[in-house]
Order: structure tokens, then sequence, then C-alpha cells
């Protein structure tokens, strides 16, 4: 019982998806590595944040989808253990509490650690509150954004924006423009992951009235709103390299090109909903490779 319990939980955590978390913090700390600057204890610290947050945002989300009567029979995605009824409502409320209280120790640990500047500690102070209300407001409250259509550019925002360049400023305790452009690649893989859930859950979704971006944009144009996130993902470190490549290793991202653009052209071709289901796990594991092969060429190119 003990066992099936855990295994119940820890598929509520969405550990799949923490790929992109993973792929995220590795791109900003290996931009900062680059330059010079690395801390193991920040790249760390950084990570469990994210990860803590991303768990958050997931148990948030299940529990959001359950309450609004969104998770149901006729949704096409894995049913979880709120959904089933393995979890109570109560024991995820205590779940989200436990992680939102460890995701914001593991913050104030992070930011000690790195001790910025008491102007930027504000800073990430903001952007850690403002995370926190995006985990939880997705899916929570009376008029959560995930049912307006932002979802996507939220993904974007945080799992791009903040989490890339959050991670190299910690580390490096300073800011380039540049480095928007590798976080905008990252963050829109991520973003790529979202699209795929809810084209998988667009029927359902918009019976539920929760009207997603791929809700809004239908199954035909949110397929090319995917072509379109894998090529500008491609383009964003593509740019990049252009920009600080010294040699033929600062291209090496571009191994996972051939995966990307199949993958897209998968989802392009593919009619059935469900059959976009395994495309998820596969696609975060794409992001994880090609940052890995960024960062991989960022060093090597030093």
């Amino acid at each position: 019982m003990a066992l099936s319990s855990l295994s119940v939980w820890l598929d509520a955590t969405r550990p799949k998806t923490l790929l992109l978390a993973m792929a995220a913090l590795l791109c900003g700390n290996s931009l900062a590595a680059a330059q010079g600057h690395f801390s193991p204890a920040i790249a760390l610290l950084a990570l469990l944040t994210a990860l803590l947050l991303q768990i958050l945002s997931n148990l948030a989300n299940d529990y959001g989808d359950v309450r609004k009567g969104t998770d149901n029979i006729h949704r096409l995605g894995p049913q979880r253990g709120l959904q089933q009824g393995r979890i109570s409502l109560p024991a995820m409320r205590a779940a989200i509490t436990v992680t939102l209280t460890l995701t914001t120790l593991s913050g104030i640990a992070l930011l000690w650690l790195a001790r910025p500047s008491l102007t930027v500690l504000l800073s990430f102070m903001a952007l850690g509150v403002a995370s926190v209300l995006a985990a939880l407001a997705y899916t929570l409250g009376a008029k959560p954004y995930g049912y307006r259509g932002l979802g996507d550019p939220a993904v974007l925002f945080f799992f791009g924006w903040v989490a890339v360049g959050g991670s190299y400023y910690l580390q490096s305790q300073q800011f380039q423009w540049a480095i928007l452009l590798p976080a905008t690649a990252s963050g829109l893989l991520a973003v790529g992951v979202l699209n795929l859930n809810n084209l998988r859950d667009i029927d359902n979704d918009r019976a539920c009235g929760k009207l997603t971006l791929a809700a809004r944009l239908g199954p035909t144009a949110g397929r090319w709103y995917h072509l379109l996130l894998m090529a500008a993902s491609l383009l964003g470190f593509a740019a990049y390299a252009l920009l600080t490549a010294r040699s033929p290793w600062g291209w090496l991202f571009l191994l996972a090109a051939p995966w990307l653009l199949a993958h897209a052209a998968n989802v392009l071709a593919t009619q059935k909903a469900q059959s976009l289901a395994p495309m998820l796990a596969l696609l975060a594991k794409i992001a994880l490779m090609t940052n890995l092969l960024f960062a991989i060429g960022l060093l090597a190119d030093r």
C-alpha cells in the first residue's frame, strides 16, 4: 500500500515534465559557466527551486482542473490520482501547502547564497512571488489565466526568460541582452509541451470552458503554431551562435534539429488527438537534449 501510494504521488508531480525545468537551468548555468562564472551550490539550489516550482504548478493544476470538472472521463490525457479518487482534495491541498513552503525556503536559501545587491534582491523576491502566483493561478481561482489562453506566454516568461536569465544572473551577477535569445529558445520548447497537452485535450477543454490558446486556434492552426514554436526555438539558439560562437562547437545544438523538425512534422501530420499523448514526453526529452548540446557547445567553444 505504501509503495502504491508513493507511486500515485510521484505520478501527480508529472516527473516527465520536470525535464523542462532541468533544461532551462542547464541553459542558464552553462551560459554563465562559459563566461567564467559558476558556483555548483548556486546551480543546485536554483535547480531545486525550479523543480519545486514546477511540481507546485503541476499539483495546483490538477487540483484546479478537478474542482472545475475539466479532468473528467472525456479527457484524453492520463488519469491522475486526484481524478481517480486515489488522492483526496484535502490531501492535495496539504501537498500544495508543503510544496509551497519548501519552494519558499529553497528560494530564500538561493538568494542568501547568491547575495545579490539590495535592488536585485528585491527584484528576485518579486519574481519569486510572481512565479508562485503563476504556478497557482493557472487553474485556481475565479479567473484562472490558463482558461483564458494565457498559459503559453506565461510559460515562455517563467520557463524561458526567468529560469534561464535568472540562473545566469545569479551565477554571473550581470545581465546581457543577448542572453534573451537562448532564454527565448529554451522557453519556446517548454511552450511546445504545453501546446501539445492542450492540442490533445482541445475538445474536452472547449466543452468545459477552458479556452487555451490551442482551443482558440483550433486543431489545424494549433499544429502549425507548434511547428512555428520548434522553428523559432532553433532560430533563437542560432541567433546567439551567430553573435558569440568562435568555432563550430558553438553550433553543436544543431545536432538536435533533425529530431525537433521530425517531431514537428509528426505533430502536423497526426490527425487523432490521442496520438499526440506520447509526443509530450518525447518533446520534453528533445528539449533537454537540445539544451544539453547547446551547453556542451558553449563550454567547448570557450
